[in-house]
């Protein structure tokens, strides 16, 4: 494993470890409830990302999902997968503020074991490729979602970074994919 450090802006060549919620919050957009990852245990740019999602029983969608029975949804385990590779290719954008990381496509998901309160997710991300011109960067991502050493489920996830406005009509009522 490659050696880890502590984050920092000035270490830009460096093997990174660790985020926590304070610095995920300025890297990704997303907030509660639909903020999936809670602490970054290790990252490696432009190759790797490992996560953690605590899973609680104060989760919203658990109110349906099901009552009497409560399990993630899988389609949010998958969003889990695809924050934390966000997570990781947002690092390498100075000017992520202006950008969202959107879904381009999910491929080869699979669900494995229900999730449950009490659970914490330990999300796998590794990037298998990565393409960046001017204007346009995408990237293709391979991720496993665990509780303890099961596997949970797992997902090929694709992305583009896109201007944050886009999308935003001028009429106001401009649709939103991802």
């Amino acid at each position: 494993m490659n050696k880890s450090v502590p984050v920092t802006e000035s270490s830009p060549d460096s093997a990174k470890a660790g985020l926590d919620i304070h610095q995920i919050l300025k890297i990704l957009p997303h907030r509660y409830p639909l903020l999936l990852i809670d602490r970054v245990l290790d990252l490696e740019r432009k190759k790797r990302i490992v996560a953690i999602k605590n899973v609680t029983i104060n989760e919203p969608f658990f109110n349906g999902h099901f009552p009497g029975l409560p399990i993630m949804p899988g389609v949010l385990i998958v969003e889990a997968i695809a924050q934390a590779g966000g997570a990781l290719l947002l690092t390498e954008v100075e000017d992520r503020s202006d950008k969202v990381m959107m879904f381009t496509g999910i491929d080869r998901a699979k669900f494995r074991r229900p999730v449950s309160p009490g659970d914490q997710l330990r999300l796998e991300v590794e990037v298998t490729g990565w393409r960046s011109v001017p204007g346009m960067t995408a990237a293709k991502m391979q991720g496993y979602a665990y509780v303890g050493e099961k596997r949970v489920a797992e997902a090929i996830v694709s992305c583009q970074l896109v201007d944050s406005a886009r999308g935003r009509g001028s009429d106001g009522g401009g649709s939103n994919a991802g």
